[in-house]
């Protein structure tokens, strides 16, 4: 149980460095902005969806009614008059307004895709065709999917069973978690939809799981942060609802973003993860599973080096293929594989060890046993190497810097 936790502190420790590292809390503010232009815009469209349809006539109304009672805390009410208004004006706009609204939607659909092709290391975003159909369908099945899901939940909600004198036990407790269902449905949607890879559906549960119980604990410190601290309406008074409504979409934003972290990271492997090697000695075993290939005549894909006993996450293969890219070591191919590209036989160790961005492993960092044939001779060298620098380097730093002064 105590190694279990150890593992699940480590694992947090990896995932917020990781969030900093792709500067997480920068592109939720970015999205902040974003949807501060794009939210009328998304909530017109969604009620244009739904106005088209008459069985869904006045969903619309009561699906934002639900989102803002169950989804933003109470500093969202006086916002959603705002939004109720601006978004009757847009009705009235002509096609070319509408069309601008549309752009407006795309461009937020737009910067979420960044965002998380981010997050998943991932150099080729979505273009063209694929991408205007995905954002299409995002816009206009969204809706109609949501509408049929309220219209479907509410129905069931006015059953006699559930609500009423004769209700079954516990299912004032179930129609309470409706909200959580919800949101844990719409977070897991957008873990596995919105990226431009292949995310496993139970990574994208576990994180719809994840994000929608962190986001009600959120809007629940939330609240009572703007219970406690009624600062903000004696700075702004009335015009308090809106930095308020701005921090809360800013927060949000965080903990989807930290989410989608999490999501891309339980596609890493926990093995791999938990052996944190030196980057060196993962670079040379990367080298010579190319080698191998290379007498072979295949190339080399990144699934490929779980297969061989290194199962490398997708960024840190990244940065290795990057490096040798540079170094001219290897070239892609056709298909997407890698191939060496220079004769390893002409390439010293030392040059490389000199190129590489990476320190050299000391011999505390060195692990004990390593299933590569060229580890122990390189261990054996790189402890030889530190003892001559102990040596070398003996004196202490005033001897050193005696003659200079002199």
């Amino acid at each position: 149980m105590r190694k279990r936790l150890v593992d699940l502190l480590e694992f947090g420790q990896f995932l917020l460095q990781r969030f900093q590292a792709d500067r997480g809390t920068h592109s939720a503010a970015a999205l902040t902005y974003t949807t501060l232009f794009a939210v009328v815009p998304m909530m017109t469209v969604t009620f244009a969806m739904l106005s088209a349809i008459p069985a869904f006539q006045g969903v619309g109304e009561q699906i934002q009614s639900f989102i803002f009672r169950n989804f933003v805390p109470s500093t969202g009410e006086a916002v959603q008059v705002y939004l109720l208004g601006f978004i009757q004006q847009a009705r009235q706009l002509t096609w070319i307004g509408v069309v601008l609204l549309a752009v407006t939607a795309f461009l937020m659909l737009l910067t979420i895709e960044k965002a998380f092709n981010t997050i998943w290391r991932l150099r080729q975003p979505r273009r063209g065709v694929t991408s205007f159909l995905l954002y299409w369908a995002i816009l206009s099945l969204g809706p109609l999917l949501l509408g049929s899901g309220f219209v479907l939940s509410t129905y069931i909600a006015s059953l006699s069973l559930l609500s009423g004198p004769h209700a079954l036990p516990g299912a004032t407790l179930l129609l309470g978690l409706t909200p959580v269902a919800f949101s844990v449905a719409a977070f897991t949607l957008i873990y596995a939809a919105v990226p431009n890879t292949r995310v496993p559906l139970r990574h994208a549960l576990l994180g719809g799981i994840f994000t929608a119980v962190l986001f009600e604990v959120a809007k629940a410190l939330f609240g009572l942060f703007v219970s406690l601290f009624p600062g903000y309406q004696l700075i702004y008074g009335a015009f308090a609802t809106v930095p308020l409504f701005l921090l809360w979409v800013y927060l949000s934003w965080v903990i989807v973003l930290f989410g989608a972290e999490l999501v891309c990271n339980l596609s890493s492997s926990r093995r791999w993860r938990k052996r944190g090697l030196p980057r060196v000695l993962v670079l040379l075993a990367v080298l010579r599973v190319f080698l191998e290939r290379q007498q072979r005549g295949r190339p080399l894909w990144h699934t490929d080096l779980a297969r061989e006993g290194w199962p490398l996450p997708e960024d840190e293969w990244d940065e290795l293929v990057e490096f040798l890219e540079s170094e001219r070591l290897v070239c892609r191919v056709s298909g997407g594989g890698w191939v060496l590209s220079r004769d390893l036989g002409h390439f010293s160790l030392n040059q490389l060890l000199t190129r590489c961005p990476w320190p050299l492993p000391r011999a505390g960092q060195l692990p004990a046993q390593l299933e590569e044939a060229w580890y122990p001779a390189l261990r054996q060298a790189l402890e030889m190497l530190q003892e001559e620098q102990a040596e070398l380097f003996s004196g202490s730093v005033q001897q050193w810097l005696k003659p200079m002064a002199g």
